[in-house]
């Protein structure tokens, strides 16, 4: 679950550590389709075990990472 601060949660920006993973049936056109102004974490690559994949920052910081298996294509 996701949630927002609230009352019973102080918030002092955010605080988790690690990364969110989305895997993705066209990982090339989604990251086509990104804005110009967005911030890279790593641009397209693929990797040895068969997922092609980047890494973006959103808004608050965090790591969205998005990859495509290529073993299932």
């Amino acid at each position: 679950m996701l949630a927002t601060p609230n009352q019973h949660t102080p918030f002092a920006g955010p605080s988790f550590t690690g990364s969110f993973y989305f895997k993705v049936n066209d990982v090339q056109l989604m990251w086509e389709s990104l804005p110009k102004d967005i911030k890279v974490c790593y641009a397209p690559e693929t990797f040895e075990w068969g997922m092609r994949e980047f890494g973006i920052f959103d808004i608050n910081g965090y790591l969205l990472q998005f990859g495509q298996d290529l073993h299932s294509s």
